[in-house]
């Protein structure tokens, strides 16, 4: 988490700094500054400024990672990270769906944003229960 929040410092400066140069080069281009995109940026970086101070809060409470020890190895990193299914359909199912809602957003087509939404959420729980075999009961004699 260390390297983290120091990257998120660095976008986070640079945001801040592309703010005032584009708030005066627009005030000073067009006589009055140009508030979207002003606006725009700051608040990207107050966005990266508040990723960056969650990774620096989380970085102090944990213990140093092995990205983070400058004696750290490949292999210190190196176990069980979680399950990853390698061949579900859901996740295609999933940006289907999301994209069959975008489109009925973007034509503003009601039938299909509906249809879209419900499509998500079917696949959302697809996803979500792929795995799932039901409680586990213990066995009675």
């Amino acid at each position: 988490m260390k390297t983290e929040w120091k990257i998120f410092l660095i976008i986070s400066t640079f945001l801040f700094g592309a703010t005032i140069l584009y708030g005066a080069w627009t005030a000073g281009d067009s006589g009055r500054v140009e508030w979207v995109g002003t606006v725009a940026l700051l608040l990207s970086g107050l966005l990266t400024t508040m990723c960056g101070g969650f990774f620096w809060f989380v970085s102090r409470r944990i213990d140093l990672r092995p990205e983070d020890r400058p004696d750290g190895e490949m292999a210190d990193g190196a176990g069980e990270i979680g399950f990853f299914s390698p061949g579900s359909y859901w996740p295609f199912g999933l940006a289907l769906s999301a994209a069959i809602a975008g489109l009925g957003l973007v034509y503003w087509q009601a039938w299909l944003l509906g249809a879209g939404l419900v499509a998500v959420i079917f696949a959302a729980c697809g996803l979500l229960f792929e795995y799932y075999t039901g409680t586990r009961r213990t066995a009675e004699h």
